[in-house]
């Protein structure tokens, strides 16, 4: 349906197998932790994870003698654990390397308009960013940089940051779960992850065309 194959909540299990718990880390942690993983999905990629907890569809095997199907609970501790790993790796970069990141210049894979509008961001709501970046595409992949490079002392990123990786590793998790209850969402899967996945660029869309505005007041 839609021709977007990796929208199907089959093709994620297929893909990661017994290891599909595993998989959905890696790929949050690298979202959260590493500048190259800003396009990743990661508010779909929950989502869907609490859809096929819900219907049972998720297990771990290592072996004949383990093999189990994955609560709630649990889905919720590994995801936003390896979104909090993502996010200490992030701080700790900007930490070693702040100069060196907003002196890197664009690539394929880094744009440093990214790491400035990360840093604005982190700059216009203080440490309510850490917790607010996690519900932005792109931002939650910077902004632990940006509080690196801002010399934001740990003490003070760790207390926001398990705030912010609590509420978005579990909480859209549980959305997708509890939603996946539902006999008509768990029948219409690829829907309700497609309007997701559009709900959760509003932000980023907003701020593109705020960002456009104020370079068109400037330039009056």
């Amino acid at each position: 349906m839609f021709g977007i194959s990796w929208l199907s909540p089959q093709t994620l299990i297929h893909s990661f197998g017994a290891f599909a718990m595993l998989g959905v880390m890696i790929i949050i942690f690298i979202e959260t932790g590493l500048l190259v993983g800003f396009f990743l999905p990661g508010d779909s990629l929950l989502f869907v994870t609490g859809l096929l907890v819900s219907t049972g569809a998720v297990h771990i095997s290592l072996g004949a003698s383990i093999d189990f199907t994955v609560p709630i609970w649990l889905a919720c501790l590994l995801i936003s654990l390896a979104a909090w790993l993502g996010d200490q790796t992030g701080y700790l970069i900007g930490h070693k390397a702040g100069t060196a990141i907003f002196n890197k210049p664009d690539s394929k894979f880094f744009s440093h308009k990214n790491v400035e509008r990360a840093h604005a961001f982190f700059e216009r709501y203080g440490s309510k960013a850490i917790i607010l970046a996690h519900f932005v595409p792109v931002m939650r992949t910077f902004v632990p940089v940006a509080a690196g490079v801002g010399d934001m002392t740990y003490r003070k990123f760790l207390r926001y940051n398990f705030i912010g990786v609590l509420g978005w590793g579990s909480g859209v998790t549980l959305l997708g779960f509890f939603l996946g209850k539902i006999k008509y969402v768990a029948d219409h899967v690829e829907y309700f992850t497609l309007a997701f996945i559009v709900l959760s660029t509003i932000p980023i869309a907003l701020e593109v065309l705020k960002e456009r505005r104020l370079h068109k007041a400037q330039q009056i």
